[in-house]
């Protein structure tokens, strides 16, 4: 039989008290290249195999394509530069809500975990499973269209054995990420070497007149924007994990400085060598880019693409989901989510309850979502938080100047990213209009109906507290303490 402790805890038969399990927190198990794994495997993922296409279209011209790539390079880098900043003064993690709790206060913290626990993480994660199970069901059906039932049942799958290795154990999540990191990257060498070929060959007409066709505009610039952010989504992913990283005050802004480089130069090769290969037509009437790709390079050799496609969305969808499950679990301890979230398996040292609740409500995502959808959604409700959280650095900055600062980042440059945030935020609105972004502002704005009796009041079911001790005893879960 379990005992309870006044505090409603519990105390199990192999001795753990109630002192114990307050001392239970996640370790500190990540190093450099595991952090840089963190951010590369998580940024490319489904995205350079699939937006490209998005952001020609938008864009009209393989060069003006191109200068979208290298711009959401740089926007990526000078966000995580700030981030770093922020990381290494606020040395805790999850993210945006810990940082915007920190500098502007408990309402937007909470819409933020309100709307990132049930909108944005899950649908991220959906994304990409979505695009994972393209790519794999696409081998079966060569000669047809992927039937949409199977696809959703692939990407479920996906997300259910993704909370599994999450649940069990740190070190399997993140030996996972850095296996899967050099395979994404050993296959996009491929691709960039086969342009290079090419090259060499003479043919180059696809870099002739690059800029023919553009298009210009307030709404086209900021959705082709969308586009190219969805492949460096992934930027910020180590400030969720702070508590868990290796000296963070040296390794969150060098990890960053290898990472986003990186990834930007990889991203750039690889849109050139889709451009040598494919003429502007034949790439927006491709459903899968890379697999296009390997079909005129590599003829009967094009399963490596497909295999090395899925490895990659696996991968990246791997880290978003450790990384996600963090912001919940942070916001559960804060007290703005329910209780349960908050604890982490008393063996295992795994935020267990966050992850499984992240990976149902990503489940109920993929029901009637579609890829581009879900990028839209997402992207739109991520840079409106970066807004947020940007502007906490800036205040902080100016009213704050003698906090000491393991990193500094020069002002100019997270100034830079509020204005970009604000022009990717009004832009699609402006000049695309859609009700998906009604229905967005609406769910955060519903936010204040939970916020104002549960926790402004402080009002606590009486049912919610036996919840919570029923998943404690059937979880094998108990709280935890902060990473100093």
């Amino acid at each position: 039989m379990e005992k309870l402790t006044e505090a409603n805890t519990p105390i199990s038969n192999d001795g753990c008290t109630k002192q114990q399990q307050d001392n239970i927190r996640l370790k500190r198990q990540l190093g450099l290249p595991s952090a840089v794994s963190l951010i590369a495997g998580t940024m490319i993922g489904s995205g350079i195999f699939m937006s490209p296409q998005g952001v020609l279209y938008y864009m009209g011209s393989p060069g003006a394509s191109l200068l979208i790539w290298a711009s959401c390079g740089l926007l990526a880098m000078m966000g995580a530069l700030s981030y770093a900043e922020l990381g290494t003064v606020i040395k805790e993690s999850g993210g945006e809500y810990i940082y915007i709790l920190r500098n502007i206060g408990p309402l937007p913290a909470f819409l933020l975990a309100y709307t990132s626990v049930i909108v944005v993480r899950p649908a991220s994660i959906a994304g990409v499973s979505l695009s994972f199970a393209e790519y794999v069901v696409a081998t079966f059906y060569q000669d047809c269209p992927s039937p949409p039932v199977v696809v959703k049942c692939t990407a479920a799958a996906c997300i259910l054995v993704l909370a599994l290795i999450n649940c069990l154990n740190v070190k399997l999540a993140t030996s996972i990420m850095n296996i899967f990191t050099v395979a994404k990257l050993l296959v996009l060498l491929l691709i960039i070497l086969g342009g290079l070929v090419l090259v060499i060959k003479g043919n180059t007409q696809g870099l002739q007149n690059t800029f023919e066709n553009t298009v210009s505009g307030f709404g086209p610039v900021g959705v082709a924007f969308y586009q190219g952010l969805w492949s460096y989504d992934g930027w910020n992913n180590l400030n969720y994990v702070t508590e868990e990283l290796k000296n963070p005050e040296v390794n969150l802004p060098r990890a960053v400085m290898i990472a986003i480089p990186l990834v930007t130069c990889v991203y750039l090769l690889v849109n050139i060598s889709y451009f040598i290969a494919m003429t502007p037509r034949e790439l927006l009437s491709s459903d899968a880019v890379a697999i296009s790709w390997g079909v005129k390079l590599l003829g009967s050799w094009t399963w490596i693409i497909s295999l090395g496609v899925a490895m990659s969305t696996f991968g990246s969808a791997n880290g978003t989901f450790f990384s996600g499950g963090r912001v919940c679990y942070v916001a559960a301890r804060e007290g703005h989510l329910p209780d349960a979230l908050s604890m982490a398996h008393v063996k295992r040292l795994t935020p267990s309850p966050a992850l499984i609740f992240t990976s149902v409500i990503s489940l109920i995502m993929i029901i009637p979502s579609s890829f581009s959808t879900i990028v839209n959604l997402f992207s739109f409700t991520a840079w409106l938080f970066y807004g947020i959280t940007l502007s906490g650095l800036l205040y902080m900055k100016i009213t704050k100047p003698d906090i000491p600062r393991p990193y500094k980042v020069p002002i100019i440059i997270p100034v830079i990213v509020l204005i970009a945030s604000v022009y990717l935020v009004l832009a699609p609105i402006i000049g695309s209009p859609q009700m998906e972004y009604v229905y967005v502002i609406l769910f955060i704005v519903s936010g204040l109906i939970v916020y104002i009796p549960l926790i402004h009041y402080k009002w606590s079911p009486e049912c919610l507290r036996s919840v919570t001790l029923h998943l404690q005893l059937l979880l094998e879960v108990a709280p935890t303490d902060k990473n100093e």
